[in-house]
């Protein structure tokens, strides 16, 4: 009998360890390479994060670590979460040319619309239909648009396609430095940390970004021209976002947390992206106006001049694509059948 309650003893204990493994807090380690002052870590990810661990109970924390401070470049930040040094990460699959070939078909030039909200629905939905197999080594948890870049300068402004001539400017992407170097000017690539500094020192004339990271990174106190796209048209060209998170990571979660996180990610989490960079623009351009900054509206013509330099950089990128088994022209036509689809999208 002493034997026999012992034994019941033992497996209760058991079976109430077993309960507590279950319920047990997974704190995912959460990786991005701007400051924590930003608008993606405090509309973003601390919101997110907030969600998650409402629903799940408090099962489900994050922890970030802002400015890279898990180490390496943004490039890499595809590897940290491959490998387990970070659970999940933010970066553009921009950063690392070739690894994700499916969705570069993203910054081909004037093939989106310039929201952020309205590009990151595009790239959902082209995502979904086009390239998952870009992500087979991830769970993914957003695809999302920065919305489109601005051309911004700290003595000449751009006025025309010829403008850019003799400048030498940060591209965001290998398709704007294509870009800026069909239009006669020098592309630089720089990180996103060294672009205030290289400009103030004169070591590049300017950059190529959406307007909700100039103030973020005080590119608008080195800047004082900005010269953004036709309304209601295709921006110049696009940098997709993407938050990934480790296969193994998510695997080993219980159903009911993964279903908290599937309720919160996705398109539900690219909406929200979307918003906050739309929103963020504005709060930019009101700031930058008070200031003092020239904001420049490109004319129609050298729109259509700038246009006909991108059309030169897609047909390069679909014959690259081809020789790579992919269908180049076919998802360059699905990306601007997508921007059309989705260019009248409100921001709110």
């Amino acid at each position: 009998m002493t034997h026999r309650l012992a034994a019941v003893g033992l497996a209760a204990a058991a079976l109430l360890g077993a309960g507590r493994v279950t319920a047990q807090t997974v704190t995912l380690k959460f990786a991005h390479f701007l400051p924590s002052t930003g608008n993606f870590q405090r509309h973003i990810a601390e919101p997110w994060c907030a969600a998650i661990e409402k629903d799940s109970g408090g099962r489900l924390k994050c922890q970030i670590f802002p400015s890279l401070q898990l180490g390496g470049t943004p490039a890499q930040i595809p590897d940290q979460v491959k490998n387990g040094v970070a659970d999940i990460g933010w970066t553009s699959p921009s950063f690392a040319t070739g690894r994700f070939p499916r969705t570069e078909a993203l910054e081909l030039p004037f093939s989106l619309p310039p929201g952020g909200l309205s590009g990151s629905r595009a790239m959902w939905a082209y995502y979904q239909k086009h390239a998952q197999d870009d992500y087979k080594d991830f769970k993914v948890l957003a695809i999302f648009s920065a919305s489109n870049v601005v051309i911004s300068t700290a003595n000449k402004p751009v006025l025309t396609a010829d403008g850019f001539k003799g400048l030498k400017l940060r591209s965001p992407s290998r398709f704007a430095a294509l870009l800026i170097g069909q239009l006669g000017g020098t592309p630089v690539n720089l990180p996103v940390a060294a672009i205030t500094e290289s400009i103030s020192k004169g070591v590049i004339d300017g950059a190529m970004a959406p307007w909700e990271i100039l103030p973020t990174t005080k590119i608008d106190e080195v800047t004082k021209y900005h010269m953004e796209g036709l309304p209601n048209q295709p921006g110049f060209t696009q940098t997709p976002m993407a938050i990934l998170m480790n296969k193994t990571k998510w695997d080993g979660l219980p159903a009911d947390l993964k279903a908290v996180l599937d309720k919160h990610s996705g398109a539900a989490l690219s909406d929200l992206a979307g918003r906050v960079w739309d929103e963020g623009n504005e709060a930019a351009k009101k700031k930058m106006t008070a200031q003092g900054n020239k904001i420049l509206v490109i004319k129609p013509e050298d729109y259509a001049a700038m246009q006909k330099a991108g059309a030169a950089v897609e047909a390069d990128w679909i014959k690259q694509a081809d020789a790579r088994g992919l269908d180049g022209k076919k998802l360059a036509a699905e990306v601007h059948a997508l921007g059309a689809k989705f260019m009248n999208t409100p921001s709110k």
